[in-house]
């Protein structure tokens, strides 16, 4: 599943500015002594040129502490200097200090001023925070139409984590309208760059189709470039598309490689199915113990699935000894979740007493739980409780009621 993860502020401050030479000697031989390190005569020399790029590496000077006492206040002031002569770099981490509050009170609005006052002097670095602001309404109102026409300034200029929001807008339609096609090519831009994020969307998106033709091998390409770069979302999404087949041919032992490699750093859902590999002995040695492992790990972290399976374990006595209380605790925790299977098993301990005190009417709520999910053996249970008055007021109505949906459900299973 893609999650819209984006990118955040570009917050880095340039310790060696890029920009025209003016004519004037001043500057020429400070930027000469700058880079031999003489700081003293390059402060020197940049004060008594009072042009915007001098006072702009003045702000640098100050910023970093080199040649001068650090002072992040001081550095405000020669920023703003060169700033209000319209100097897009000092407009630029004039707003980076703002937003992070040093040298400057912290003001979100102040900010977004001069963020924009770069940006619409083409710094794409400020084009790029300006849109992020305004997709996320930060200082500013939000405008996810706004934001998508700063994105793309600075996408064209190269800004990477802009090519990627901007292809986040496109795929979910906020802002611009929805344009899988579009998403894929600004997705590629990022992706060609490195980007595991944007390799991992544009993945996505050939796993499933969207924006262009589906194609499981072009998905697997960029997939393993996110996995090699340690994504773990990609690694598990490369087990998954390994246990399926990427091309009708499924290779469980390589699936079992991705799983572990997202499984060892935490990653729930990879840790649930190489529990279910392990139990299943499928591309690696059948190993009870080591299921057991895994779903407790991915269960500790709340996943519904592995806490039903572990209840499972605990039910059957697989591995574990039987033990009906820890098989109630851990239904409990993904019935919770709701989850269809773990709320009719949570049921029926109920309906027995088994690791529970036995109540009907709480099991009946269980199985109703589950009953409304389309879950047959439970739609089959609660129709036979209102069928006899147990745990619940008789009623046949409701008791045919459900008994159809659990008919029907039966049915449909045996339909070729």
């Amino acid at each position: 599943m893609m999650k819209r993860c984006v990118a955040g502020l570009l917050l880095a401050i340039s310790i060696v500015a890029v920009m025209s030479m003016p004519a004037l000697a001043d500057f020429n031989a400070a930027m000469r002594a700058y880079a031999e390190g003489d700081y003293a005569t390059a402060f020197r020399e940049f004060k008594s040129d009072g042009s915007p790029e001098a006072q702009f590496n003045l702000g640098l000077m100050y910023f970093v502490g080199n040649g001068v006492k650090l002072d992040k206040r001081e550095a405000a002031n020669w920023y703003r200097k060169a700033a209000d002569q319209g100097y897009a770099p000092a407009q630029y981490n004039l707003g980076v200090m703002y937003s992070k509050g040093e040298g400057v009170e912290y003001d979100r609005k102040e900010s977004a001023k001069w963020y924009r006052k770069a940006a619409e002097l083409g710094h794409p670095a400020a084009q790029y925070n300006l849109g992020l602001i305004c997709d996320r309404g930060d200082g500013v109102d939000q405008d996810r139409q706004e934001a998508a026409k700063w994105y793309r300034k600075a996408a064209e200029q190269g800004v990477v984590t802009a090519q990627f929001n901007l292809a986040l807008l496109y795929d979910k339609g906020e802002g611009i309208g929805q344009d899988k096609k579009e998403a894929l090519a600004w997705y590629r831009k990022a992706a060609e760059k490195g980007y595991t994020a944007a390799q991992f969307n544009l993945a996505l998106l050939y796993d499933k189709g969207d924006g262009d033709k589906q194609d499981k091998k072009e998905a697997l390409k960029w997939y393993r470039k996110a996995a090699d770069q340690g994504y773990l979302p990609a690694q598990f999404n490369l087990g998954l598309l390994y246990a399926k087949g990427p091309g009708g041919k499924q290779d469980k032992k390589e699936a079992s490689v991705w799983y572990r490699k997202a499984a060892d750093k935490g990653y729930p859902a990879a840790q649930l199915n190489l529990g279910v590999l392990y139990d299943k002995g499928e591309g690696v040695k059948q190993d009870r113990k080591e299921a057991l492992k895994w779903y407790r790990r991915a269960a500790d972290k709340g996943l519904a699935v592995a806490q039903y399976n572990l209840a499972l374990m605990f039910d059957k006595g697989q591995v574990v000894p039987q033990d009906d209380r820890e098989a109630a605790k851990w239904y409990r925790k993904a019935a919770d979740q709701g989850d269809p299977d773990a709320q009719y098993s949570l049921g029926a301990l109920y309906y027995d007493g088994e690791g529970v005190e036995k109540d009907r009417s709480e099991a009946a709520k269980w199985f109703l739980k589950a009953a409304e999910q389309g879950h047959a053996r439970a739609q089959l249970k609660i129709g036979l409780m209102y069928d006899r008055g147990d745990g619940v007021k008789q009623d046949v109505m409701e008791a045919a009621k459900w008994y159809r949906k659990a008919a029907e459900q039966v049915h449909r299973k045996m339909l070729p």
